[in-house]
């Protein structure tokens, strides 16, 4: 039995995804008198893969007290998602452009089957990247979603 243990534990951590840095985080709940994590609210910032100059930061709650500390609480599907350009900003040619847009980051939010996505969406009319951050759970009837936008220059052809 034990030697089934250690290996769901592992499963059971959070995913980050690639290239994402925690920013901080507060406790907002105390849980177990301090014995175990507290519930918090974390920050955490990931850079647009394709887009170099495109930095965005989500904010989640996590979830305390010994499921959580060990992995195997459930989060709940709740977040908030700001982008911002930290650079210049050129999109190259092979970027997904289209409304399905292209997924660039996902958080793991359970031990299954939920987790926080991010999608970028690229408005030319308009000169805007469009992110949509979504739970893949439904939260009666519809999943809960935060969108940030990041205005962009575009350069005129050379005559």
């Amino acid at each position: 039995m034990r030697a089934l243990l250690l290996p769901l534990l592992l499963l059971a951590a959070p995913a980050a995804a690639e290239d994402t840095t925690r920013i901080g985080r507060v406790n907002t709940a105390l849980t177990n008198l301090g014995l175990t994590r507290s519930h918090q609210v974390v920050v955490e910032r990931f850079g647009d893969p394709a887009i170099p100059g495109v930095s965005c930061y989500v904010s989640q709650a996590r979830t305390g007290g010994l499921s959580g500390m060990v992995g195997l609480a459930e989060d709940p599907a709740r977040f908030a998602l700001s982008c911002l350009a930290t650079g210049p900003i050129t999109l190259p040619e092979n970027v997904r452009r289209g409304e399905r847009g292209e997924q660039i980051w996902e958080a793991s939010t359970s031990l299954f089957f939920k987790e926080t996505r991010v999608h970028r969406f690229v408005d030319e009319a308009n000169g805007a990247l469009v992110y949509l951050a979504w739970s893949t759970r439904l939260v009666e009837g519809s999943p809960h979603n935060a969108l940030a936008v990041v205005p962009y220059q575009t350069t005129p052809a050379p005559r």
